[in-house]
């Protein structure tokens, strides 16, 4: 990957999903859906300041949740490219482990973000203004499927480490933006 994920025009960057490669992948478009989850919701509580006195701190907050998770889709790239390296030279289960470890802890920190803005979200939509419910909803759907991704690709990075704590928190993580997205949506 020569350039940036996030310095891509969205055409370009849809086109690297595309690609036969093995990244940008899942993990990458989990960081962007929580992100941009993150953003509509930031849109909407900006829109809404005049109509609720908590809309500039929900926000503020989402924009630094947008702004903590949108650089981990370049991270789970170059993460999970570098365990395709180490498998191509050859490398020690030593080394292959710590790659792996670190490419599980890039999704786990997207999931935590992911349930995060979901919550953030489910608490906004009863409180925005009507012409943005909407948005506030698709924020917490988008952010729960970021979360549900991260948590399946930590499960994945994480296979042979049996009983490992990391993958019961992205489960519960992913389980906790299920049920703020479900709160959000009704």
């Amino acid at each position: 990957m020569d350039e940036p994920l996030l310095a891509r025009p969205v055409g370009d960057l849809l086109d690297a999903f595309a690609e036969p490669t093995p990244a940008p992948a899942g993990g990458s478009a989990a960081a962007l859906a929580v992100s941009m989850g993150a953003a509509l919701l930031s849109m909407a509580a900006r829109i809404s300041i005049d109509h609720w006195a908590e809309a500039g701190s929900i926000a503020a907050q989402a924009e630094a949740l947008r702004l903590r998770t949108a650089p981990l889709a370049q991270a789970d790239a170059e993460a999970y490219a570098e365990v395709l390296r180490l498998r191509r030279e050859g490398a020690g289960d030593a080394d292959l482990g710590r790659a792996f470890d670190h490419a599980a802890e890039v999704p786990l920190r997207i999931a935590e973000a992911g349930a995060d803005v979901a919550e953030l979200a489910a608490y906004a939509a009863p409180r925005v203004k009507p012409s943005v419910e909407g948005d506030t909803a698709a924020a917490a759907v988008l952010a729960h499927a970021g979360a549900a991704i991260a948590a399946q690709l930590v499960a994945i990075n994480l296979a042979t480490s049996e009983g490992d704590e990391r993958i019961r928190r992205a489960e519960e993580l992913a389980a906790a933006a299920a049920d703020a997205a479900g709160r959000a949506v009704a």
